[in-house]
């Protein structure tokens, strides 16, 4: 059961982010935004309470655990208890190896990989308390098959595979009751491309993008998919993505 909910969406500003607060929203949970592009958010939750939801936001930097603790505090304060945080922020610094870009190495360790850990860490004592909670977080096709180009990027996304799964074992064993649901998207229409400072890697993965990729939508469902589902059921992993994409 969806509404009523209460749900933290990182990442929020565009993208699958985005398009799953707008789902959420208009299936009646009340959807806490947090990105770092204030104005994005500012008009995303305006948007949001003129079609009749319930919606807030704050400025949200995945990397500094002051920031998750904080939109958690915000989210209790508007709305009350969490009931599902979904962790999906992210970037996709695509290059060789050799092209050495470890400035991106490390912002991606950060963001992908820390980002997940800090929601974690914010929301678990909640989560502990009450015996419930849901985590949700995004991965990558390139976090279940390694792929040139994406050898930092496929392993933050490896990362999360397993802490998500680790997650959900320890959840089972110590009888918390957190459900956790991991997604590993392949080519969706989102702001991930701009990323890519590689020549090489930008022009490979925008000729993929521009004759497979689909909608942020389409995660959106899977997402709200996962929500409603029962409290004694957990999906653990989804992969999804285009039909036409081999993956």
């Amino acid at each position: 059961m969806i509404e009523n909910k209460v749900v933290i969406i990182t990442g929020a500003s565009s993208g699958i982010g985005e398009a799953t607060a707008r789902l959420l929203a208009s299936q009646g949970a009340k959807v806490v935004l947090g990105a770092r592009r204030e104005d994005r958010l500012k008009a995303i939750v305006e948007d949001i309470k003129a079609n009749g939801g319930d919606a807030a936001y704050q400025t949200l930097d995945v990397t500094k655990p002051d920031d998750n603790q904080a939109i958690v505090k915000l989210a209790e304060a508007t709305f009350g208890p969490v009931d599902v945080i979904f962790l999906n922020a992210g970037i996709m610094p695509t290059s060789p190896v050799s092209a050495l870009k470890t400035d991106e190495w490390n912002q991606a360790v950060d963001i992908n990989i820390k980002g997940v850990m800090n929601g974690v860490a914010a929301v678990m004592p909640t989560f502990l308390a009450r015996k419930s909670g849901q985590v949700i977080a995004v991965s990558s096709v390139a976090g279940i098959k390694a792929y040139p180009g994406s050898a930092v990027y496929g392993g933050t996304k490896w990362f999360v595979r397993d802490f998500m799964e680790v997650l959900r074992m320890e959840s089972a064993m110590e009888g918390t009751n957190i459900r956790t649901a991991t997604l590993y998207p392949a080519a969706i229409s989102t702001e991930l491309l701009g990323g890519i400072t590689d020549p090489g890697a930008a022009e490979a993965m925008g000729k993929l993008y521009e004759q497979h990729a689909i909608s942020p939508e389409r995660i959106a469902s899977v997402v709200s998919f996962a929500i409603d589902a029962p409290e004694d059921v957990t999906i653990n992993e989804f992969t999804v993505g285009p039909t036409t994409q081999p993956w």
